[in-house]
């Protein structure tokens, strides 16, 4: 049996998330540049011969925000207080405890549980909290200034630089945010549309407070996770529909300085509720709907309902006008849009928790080809599901 690197280390080292050859290079990079940043620069601003201008610890708190960005353990609070904290506490033992072994003991100890009352797990800190114990002896002689240089310094340099690192970097926000696309639009305490059937976030909440240990990945992103594995699973039994199969290609448009009477009598004449705003190139620049005429026309009441729409549509004489005139001056942007090549899969967290109704489709160079609405992903979705049920009835 032939053995090779990547089997090998899967039998003894297997990995949680597998990482591409592109983004393990990133990471290095970025490691690279922050220590040797954080380095240089600290050696500019601390001066003394015995007091190191960076802590070994810096090293190991670099690998988890540049390789583990997004885990809880990288985050501003967790790199701060996991390393202010044993600092402290290291300090104050070197202090009032006799005995080099018992004073390591009592200050990991306190550092530990400092990092678990105060939500700041950080494994380098537990370095930090052995520094000032086991190292020159020196050190002891700077007391708490320690916690301003170089331990301070180091810190904020290291989060500065994680922060522009990790932010220019593709894929990546630092510090991390829910990674979640629900957002309460409709204002109720009704789980999202995705959470009503299967796992939903209470039950991750359960199913970790069961288990009674600590894990580097937080309820936001395992929520992500199980909801892409749902996805992937289902684009798996329903083959490779994409948005270019079920989207509508005969499309009415229109321009930024579309005026607005214009703009409203294609709605209606057409019967759709949306249009695609786009540049002379057919790129989206917006969307305008129905609603962004009744959300601009002040209908406050329903008395003067119309004439105060009509009133709101129709062009304004003369040069000067105290309301909007075209659709680039009404219409919602950004417009969330999505590619041809998409499996509509990808299109169920828009189209149910983002709210939206309908998504212009464009190609690969981001020029309009196509809508889809609700009633389009409804329709593959359920011709998709009997056509696999038909597959799994098939004898053999």
């Amino acid at each position: 049996m032939k053995y090779t690197l990547s089997k090998i280390l899967n039998r003894i080292a297997p990995i949680a998330t597998p990482l591409s050859k592109s983004e393990i290079l990133r990471s290095v990079l970025a490691a690279f540049v922050a220590i040797l940043l954080v380095g240089y620069v600290s050696s500019l601003f601390i001066s003394g011969i015995a007091l190191p201008f960076m802590v070994a610890s810096m090293g190991a708190s670099a690998i988890l925000v540049f390789a583990v960005p997004h885990g809880p353990m990288s985050q501003p609070w967790a790199v701060i207080g996991g390393n202010l904290f044993p600092a402290v506490i290291a300090i104050t033992s070197s202090q009032y405890v006799s005995g080099i072994i018992l004073a390591s003991a009592i200050s990991l100890g306190l550092s530990l549980l400092a990092m678990l009352i105060f939500r700041c797990v950080h494994p380098p800190g537990g370095a930090v909290a052995l520094l000032p114990l086991i190292g020159s002896e020196k050190l002891l002689d700077f007391g708490y200034h320690f916690l301003l240089e170089p331990i301070g310094l180091n810190l904020a340099l290291l989060l500065i630089l994680g922060f522009i690192i990790n932010n220019l970097l593709p894929g990546r926000h630092y510090p991390a945010r829910a990674m979640s696309l629900h957002k309460d639009i409709h204002r109720h305490e009704d789980p999202a549309s995705l959470d009503r059937v299967g796992i939903n976030q209470d039950d991750l909440h359960n199913a970790l407070k069961a288990m009674n240990t600590f894990l580097d990945v937080s309820e936001d992103e395992l929520g992500q996770i199980y909801k892409m594995a749902g996805m992937q699973a289902y684009r798996r039994k329903m083959g490779e529909i994409t948005c270019a199969d079920i989207m509508s290609r005969d499309l009415v448009t229109a321009e930024y300085g579309t005026e607005l009477e214009e703009a409203w009598a294609q709605l209606r004449y057409h019967k759709v509720k949306a249009m695609p705003v786009v540049d002379k190139a057919k790129r989206v620049i917006g969307i305008i709907t129905l609603v962004d005429f009744l959300k601009r026309a002040n209908l406050k009441t329903y008395e003067t309902f119309e004439d105060k729409l009509i009133k709101f549509i129709r062009r304004t004489p003369g040069l000067y006008s105290d309301k909007p005139e075209v659709v680039g001056q009404i219409m919602a942007t950004p417009a969330y849009t999505a590619k041809e090549t998409m499996h509509i899969v990808q299109l169920v967290p828009l189209l149910s928790e983002m709210g939206l109704h309908h998504i212009p489709i464009v190609d690969g160079e981001r020029r309009l080809t196509g809508m889809v609405t609700q009633s389009d992903l409804i329709a593959a979705l359920y011709a998709g599901t009997i056509s696999g049920q038909k597959t799994q009835d098939l004898p053999g």
